[in-house]
Formats: C-alpha cells, structure tokens, sequence
C-alpha cells in the first residue's frame, strides 16, 4: 500500500498520535477482493495479515485516532472521537499516467484503546466486525453510497461484554473519516473556534470539493451538496429497505456515505416503524423516521457552521433537502416498480418552465401516493420487502391474477391498488403494453433477491464462533451479486425461520 498523509499533516490538534495493539493468533476470516482493488491491493497474503493485525508496522503509516462530538440519541456528547478506530493514513494507487487514484482512508476498527476510549478496551468483537464487513459490502452491491470494508481479521484475544468473546478487526475503507461531528466539536469545544472550523473546511473542500473555492461562496456551495448528499444517501436506504439503526451526528459522513455499522437491519417483513436498535425503544431511528432524523441531523451540522456562514444561506440550504431527497426516492422507486414517466408530465400544449414544473410536481406527489399506498399494502398483510418487490419482475403485468398476491390476506385492497398498478405502468409507457420480457429484466435488476438478512449474518457468526468462516465467505460472494438468480443458493432468499423474525440487535460491539 501506497500512503499519503494529508491529514496528520494539515490537521495538527484534530487528532491524537496512537498506535495499534496486536491481536494474539489472528487470521483472515473474511476478504474482499472489490475492496481492495480500490487501494491496490490484489490477495491476502502472510505479511499483510501480521500488519493489519498491529503485529508488524504498516510501512508509510501515521496511526493517528481523530476527535470529534456529536447528537447521540438528540443529547449532545461534546468530546467523542475514536475510540476503538486507528487511521493509518490515505491509501492511493498510481496510474499509469503517473496520476494518483481516488484515496481511501484505511482503518483499524477494533485497534486497541485511544484517548478517546471513554473507559473501553479499543476492541471490537467478532459479531460486530463481521457485520460491518458484509453491511459494507452488501449496500456497495446494491449501489447504496458507504465505506468499504477490505476484511475481517479474527483472534483468540479474550474480551468481555456481556460475556467473554473473541476480539476482532475490521479493516476500513472511507472516502474520508470527517463526521459531522467534527465541524460540531470544533465550533463547541475549547478547543475550538472560528480559526478552526474554516481550517477544517478549507481541507474538506481541497480534498473532496477542489471544484469549489475556499471562500464564502465556496462554503455556501458546499454546505448545499452536503445537503444533497445526505438527503440521496436516505432516499436510497428507504428505497431498499435498509435502517442503519443509530443515526447519530458522529455517525454521519459529510460526504454522505453510510458509515459506522452497528445494530442496522434490512427489512424482512415491512414495517414504517421498525426499530432494529434494542437501545432504540422509542423508535427515534426506526425506518421511517429517517428521512426526519436526516434533517435533524444537518440542521445540528449547520448550527455549528454559523460561525462561517450566515444562517440565512444555512437555512436556504436546508430547505432543498426535501426535495432532493424525493427526487431520489422517486427515482429509485419508479425503477424498482416499472413506473415510466413517459408523456405523463410533458403532455401540454403548454411548454413553459414554469407548467411543467406544476406537472412534475403532481406527478411526483400522485407518485408518492401510490408507493405509499403499496407500502401500506405490504404492512397491511405483513409482506417481505425484498420478496414484494422481486416478484413484480416476475409479473405478467397484464394479467388479471398476478402470482404477487399469493400471500395477501386481504386481497380486494391489494385488487384495488393492483388495478391501479396496471393503468399506471401503461400510462407511464406512453399508453402501450410494456413488453413482458424486457420489463421484467429491467425489474430485475433493480429489486435484489439476496439480502444480507439479520438471521443470515447471525449464522455466519455462529459457524464462525465455531471456527468455520466458510458461511461467511460464502455469504460475502453471494451478497455481491444480489440481482443474480444463483439456482443452488434458493435458501439464502427465503424468509427468515421463527427465531430470525424482526431480529433486534444491541450497541455492544
């Protein structure tokens, strides 16, 4: 691995120096191959499993731990950072041009203590390193913006939770490690202060935004992508069902990738208000809330920002989030259920800006009214997300008794929407019949079959705690072709048995 290291370089006193603690006996149990040609990295090989694993120095690194804040549960934490997280530094390939690649942050999760361990050993657990491997992958797979996770590194080291486990390391790949929570600290603390917030802000721009300039204009630019960014990193969590579980403000990237994977959960049987947190009793972040908590979240990271931009630009900023945030759910929706636009919004004598934005905007709100109606469908007679929606691309769309409706309970609400369904793809195809074959292809490349399921990650952990991990690679490679039909891995799409129902996962890690 090639490294820079622009961070520990520019940031003095965004960070604290610290270095990684040896694991005892470790060894690969899991690896992506797609991860790791994003830093050059071609198989697993002795050296690197002793480096990754603190036995050996990586050559080129920092190891450095970074400070920040954060709204934990709404209650703000004014001194976090990471606390069981080591950075070793931005990871980057050369081309053959002599131009650098994309540079990834490469991570140590699970490292050993740093400053900010807050009393904690630093460690990670296997269960909690195996589920950040295949979160992270699983939702690269289905093209849901989010770190990477290059692998999982198992021991014998003993730690304690609720009981005595095996400790854990999981690689890390992210575009950047600067949180909301970073801009937060840094406008509260004492550490902190106007200075500081813009040496934060000009570094962010320079390395992810060099389009942008580094003044008033520049910032105010930015403040409104990050908006963007959140606002499509949400519409694609509801589009395929995924609720990460513990939205706090550390634990949002500014580029708007997902990040810090801990009791998340893809939904099995759709439900608006599942809560996948067993901290989470009063559901602050369960499903649907959070597109709300998304805003909630950049409203906190625009307050700390007012040192720098005024708070009218802030909230001219906030205020495009929703419509942003539609414009992608819309997007991925219409494609996950075969809803052409077709002539519907252009269909006018009247070709002014401001009348086709009136019939977009009807369009988009008719839209949402009937996914939402097909949500409520689905709660209604407690269908499985996933499965609901892959069957559509096995639909003969014509059909008068679709194969769809073979688990609903109560069938003429289903009838009635269906029908509804069907004048709808046909207007949205300029009013003809689609063509059965490509409609259903397309369907099926959108609407995955294979998800990583709770019950799913559950027994990999299991035969890992057993010293099999030939479940978790398996699991790993078949999550990165979802779409595919995979004719000898049927069991993987079933419903979750009676104990893997709506599984509930703790914070422990």
């Amino acid at each position: 691995m090639q490294f820079k290291q622009d961070f520990f370089e520019q940031l003095e006193g965004f960070y604290s120096q610290v270095y990684p603690l040896p694991i005892s006996n470790p060894h690969w149990l899991a690896w992506s191959d797609d991860a790791a040609k994003l830093i050059g990295l071609s198989e697993p090989n002795d050296e690197l499993l002793m480096q990754l694993s603190a036995n050996h120095a990586v050559p080129g690194a920092s190891y450095y731990a970074q400070v920040y804040s954060g709204h934990q549960f709404g209650g703000y934490s004014p001194r976090l950072g990471d606390g069981r997280s080591i950075i070793l530094g931005e990871a980057f390939t050369t081309k053959p041009t002599g131009e650098h690649s994309l540079a990834w942050d490469v991570a140590l999760k699970g490292a050993g203590p740093t400053p900010y361990s807050r009393h904690g050993d630093g460690r990670a657990v296997m269960r909690s390193a195996v589920r950040e491997f295949l979160a992270s992958e699983a939702l690269a797979a289905l093209s849901v913006p989010t770190t990477r996770a290059l692998a999982v590194i198992g021991s014998d080291l003993p730690v304690w939770r609720e009981s005595q486990e095996t400790a854990a390391i999981t690689v890390r790949l992210a575009k950047t490690h600067i949180r909301f929570g970073h801009f937060e600290y840094f406008c509260h603390s004492n550490e902190g202060g106007k200075d500081k917030l813009i040496k934060l802000l000009n570094f962010t721009i320079a390395q992810h935004y060099p389009h942008l300039s580094q003044d008033y204009q520049g910032y105010k630019a930015w403040f409104t992508q990050v908006v963007k960014d959140t606002a499509v990193l949400i519409g694609h969590w509801q589009a395929v069902g995924f609720a990460h579980g513990v939205l706090n403000t550390d634990n949002m990237s500014i580029l708007g990738d997902s990040f810090d994977f801990g009791p998340f959960a893809f939904l099995d049987t759709f439900k608006e208000d599942f809560i996948c947190n067993h901290s989470d009793p009063e559901g602050r972040y369960a499903f649907g809330q959070q597109p709300g908590i998304g805003l909630w979240n950049l409203q906190r990271l625009a307050q700390a920002l007012t040192p720098v931009i005024e708070s009218d630009d802030l909230v001219a900023a906030l205020n495009t989030y929703q419509a942003e945030l539609v414009q992608q759910y819309l997007l991925l929706m219409r494609a996950k259920m075969g809803l052409g636009l077709g002539d519907l919004a252009v269909n006018t004598v009247d070709k002014s800006t401001s009348k086709l934005a009136e019939l977009q905007a009807a369009q988009n709100k008719a839209d949402l009214d009937f996914i939402g109606r097909f949500c409520a469908v689905m709660q209604h007679n407690m269908l499985d997300y996933t499965h609901t929606f892959r069957a559509l691309g096995q639909l003969d769309i014509g059909c008068n008794n679709p194969n769809i409706a073979d688990d609903i309970i109560d069938r003429p609400q289903f009838d009635t929407w269906f029908k509804d369904y069907q004048q709808r793809v046909v207007a949205g195809n300029n009013g003809k019949m689609v063509e059965i074959a490509a409609w259903q292809t397309d369907r099926n490349s959108v609407n995955p079959k294979y998800i990583l399921r709770n019950y799913l990650a559950q027994e990999a952990i299991v035969a890992v705690e057993e010293g099999d991990n030939s479940k978790l690679v398996e699991l790993h490679q078949l999550l990165t072709t979802p779409y595919a039909e995979h004719t000898d891995k049927q069991h993987y799409a079933e419903r979750p048995p009676q104990w893997g129902q709506g599984l509930i996962m703790s914070c422990s890690s």
